[in-house]
């Protein structure tokens, strides 16, 4: 029997429409429910591709005896934090200040007003592993519920008064000196993993905005060692068991210090933000390594996470069906099970390049993957890079060139043979904040890769095609012109719920590096048009900064602000540093004004908790380096080879404070310029290509060869190092 949850959109929550538990969807009748028979509210909030919400539902939610609980004593009410992060913030938050730590699945129970009294993340269905079981949990809080109400209406108002004041910031403050960015890099530098790379011990988590703030501070500054911190972590991630090698992409982090075994589910916002760093880094060293990976990356996302209207999907599970147990009645989903690969398997798969595989990814005969709490690993191999081409040639007597075509047989031939396997669920709700950050992702690819060799050039022109493609779904699917607002949340044809500021801040971005690529100016007219609305929406007069709501959903207990910046960076974060762009593109000062005022209210944070917000981090530092701010336009005819090999050239340089103008001759430049003027008097000289290099909006001399464009460039910037 299916329960009420079977008529909703999230898969999340259609996951659990066949429960013997009586869930319910967020809202009103559910509530009211609470209220007329005087039962609290268990909250239950994940998200598809959880691990340890499959577990706890396996566990506890498909057993009758736990479900007739449930549905005695409590309202129980399943949320997808995807499609619901602003009640996911709300209890999140508390459970993080009354337990010291959070994840999913999160565990709430409320009054029927939706004040939240006790929570925690996982229970396992009986106390073991020094947490408490599940049934014992629903137990006490039921009979203190029915025999000490107003010790839980104490409790519930105290702790709905001290969950209103958290993210309280005080006084704003000026925007912070250039010594907020040496303690954060010197915070950074401290729990630097030099060994491993990374920062801190296991398990770790890849936090791209950490990496983009190195790269910046180390431009600004003119030191090497913040981005050798970046790069040494990045390099580690890609050559660990946190990179899937056969099928391209991220998995979610390392459950160890050394990157090599990992939780691994696959969510866009780490491909797109791991893109964006390995792009970085390719510019930074030029080396064909980071270009490489990031092209892997967005050729896994193309291929794996992209519906075929456009829109990118949200995420890949962790669990599936072992291949052993493919077709079996009894078989259970476990964990990594698709990505795993016993060492007879590799030398039935190979045959004569197996020797070169497993010395490359380091394959054992019994596993080389530590056994885990349920032995899901036992017997298996994970794949990490072991030994490179060099070393492998060496220990074999073969040339390097030869051992790098093996490895690129095997890979496709293990890719081949794992398409055989169940495979993982698919989370295919496309969300618009995360299809920002990807729009981001490949359309900065498309400038950058076109400076290495033909390969990558190739690729370059169809990573820009599918950001494109992507931006005008978004315009045609996530956006209402009637009354200028975003939905947050689209599958299957359909759109809902109110974009939240992540969407507009997210997708500004994505836009904003579009329009750096392409030239063409509906998307710079479309992110003008967004960031008024996001100010109109979310800003907060009083103290600065973007409510993550707008406040018209009386559901949601409070209104906060996420200003932390995680696995994605916040939405105050890239706000700051899309306004940055947009005065630099269009020389309005006003965007500077609300950048400084934004800066000033996280004065304090940035002084004292820098590592709670790197992205903002990265944004004051660039800030103070707007004295060395540049505008590289290049005009010419689109596609034109004079053209082509200017922009190549403006795109191989690391200027993480400059911004890229490509500008079509004719109609197109005319329309630039009615949101950026000062383009409107830039000539392809002769009707050749041109590039200008302007700072502050003041043009140095034209130049119309790649060697002329790359000598000015290098002198500028040696110009403007201390």
């Amino acid at each position: 029997m299916a329960n009420r949850l079977s008529g909703e959109q999230s898969p999340y929550l259609l996951q659990h429409a066949d429960n013997p538990v009586d869930w319910r969807p967020w809202g009103d009748e559910a509530f009211d429910a609470a209220r007329r028979e005087g039962k609290p509210i268990f909250l239950s909030i994940g998200y598809a591709t959880c691990h340890w919400c499959h577990v706890m539902a396996h566990e506890s939610f498909e057993h009758a005896d736990v479900a007739a609980l449930l549905n005695r004593e409590f309202i129980s009410i399943k949320v997808d934090r995807e499609e619901r992060p602003d009640i996911d913030r709300v209890y999140m938050t508390f459970v993080q200040a009354t337990t010291g730590a959070g994840g999913w699945p999160l565990s709430v129970w409320l009054t029927p007003d939706r004040r939240p009294f006790y929570g925690g993340t996982y229970f396992p269905p009986s106390s073991r592993w020094g947490r408490p079981g599940f049934t014992e949990v629903l137990q006490e809080i039921a009979r203190v519920w029915r025999d000490e109400p107003a010790k839980v209406a104490q409790s519930a108002d105290a702790l709905t008064r001290e969950l209103s004041r958290v993210g309280e910031r005080g006084q704003a403050t000026g925007v912070p000196g250039v010594d907020a960015l040496e303690r954060g890099v010197a915070e950074l530098a401290g729990s630097f993993d030099a060994r491993n790379g990374g920062f801190g011990d296991a398990p770790k988590f890849p936090r791209p905005s950490e990496l983009l703030f190195l790269f910046r501070e180390s431009a600004r500054a003119g030191r090497r060692e913040p981005a050798q911190m970046a790069l040494a972590t990045l390099r580690a991630m890609a050559l660990g068991g946190m990179r899937d090698h056969v099928g391209g992409g991220f998995h979610r982090y390392s459950v160890d210090a050394q990157w090599r075994v990992p939780h691994f589910e696959k969510m866009l916002y780490d491909q797109a933000q791991i893109t964006l760093a390995s792009l970085e880094a390719a510019q930074i060293t030029g080396d064909r390594f980071y270009a490489d990976l990031a092209d892997d990356t967005l050729q896994y996302v193309a291929r794996q996470m992209t519906d075929p209207v456009g829109g990118f999907y949200s995420a890949e599970d962790a669990d599936s069906i072992p291949p052993e147990q493919a077709g079996q009645l009894d078989a259970h989903p476990s964990e990594g099970a698709f990505y795993l690969w016993r060492d007879e398997e590799i030398g039935e798969q190979l045959g004569d390049d197996a020797a070169v595989v497993r010395l490359h990814f380091g394959i054992e005969p019994g596993g080389n993957a530590p056994l885990d709490p349920q032995n899901e690993f036992t017997g298996k191999n994970l794949l990490y890079v072991r030994r490179d081409a060099q070393d492998i040639a060496r220990m074999l007597g073969r040339e390097p060139g030869d051992i790098r075509q093996a490895l690129g047989r095997s890979r496709l031939r293990l890719f081949e043979a794992r398409l055989q396997r169940p495979k993982p669920l698919l989370d295919d709700q496309v969300l618009t904040g995360w299809n920002g950050l990807m729009i981001a992702a490949f359309a900065r690819a498309a400038r950058v890769l076109s400076a290495f060799d033909e390969t990558h050039v190739l690729a370059a022109a169809a990573h820009r095609e599918q950001a494109r493609r992507a931006a005008a779904f978004a315009r045609e699917a996530l956006w209402r012109e009637d009354v200028q607002q975003l939905w947050h949340r689209w599958r299957r044809g359909t759109a809902g719920i109110d974009a939240y500021a992540e969407d507009y801040a997210a997708l500004i971005f994505g836009l904003l590096e579009l329009v750096q690529t392409d030239g063409d100016p509906q998307w710079l007219e479309w992110a003008i048009v967004l960031q008024r609305r996001m100010h109109e929406i979310f800003w907060d007069d009083a103290e600065g900064g973007w409510f993550a709501t707008s406040g018209d959903d009386p559901t949601v207990l409070l209104r906060l602000k996420e200003e932390y910046d995680g696995a994605e960076p916040a939405a105050a974060s890239l706000a700051a540093q899309n306004l940055l762009t947009l005065a630099h593109l269009t020389g309005d000062a006003a965007y500077l004004t609300q950048v400084e005022q934004v800066l000033g209210a996280f004065g304090v944070r940035l002084r004292r908790q820098s590592r709670a917000v790197p992205m903002m981090l990265a944004v004051l530092s660039t800030w103070h380096a707007q004295a060395r701010s540049e505008q590289i336009a290049i005009v010419g005819r689109a596609g034109a080879p004079d053209t082509e090999a200017l922009r190549a050239t403006a795109g191989r340089s690391y200027r993480p404070f400059a911004i890229h103008i490509p500008i079509a001759v004719g109609v197109v430049q005319q329309r630039l310029a009615a949101s950026m003027p000062f383009v409107g008097a830039m000539d392809a000289m002769g009707g050749a290509a041109t590039a200008y290099v302007c700072q502050q909006f003041a043009c140095r001399q034209p130049v119309q060869t790649p060697e002329a464009l790359e000598g000015m460039l290098r002198e500028g910037f040696a110009r403007s190092e201390p």
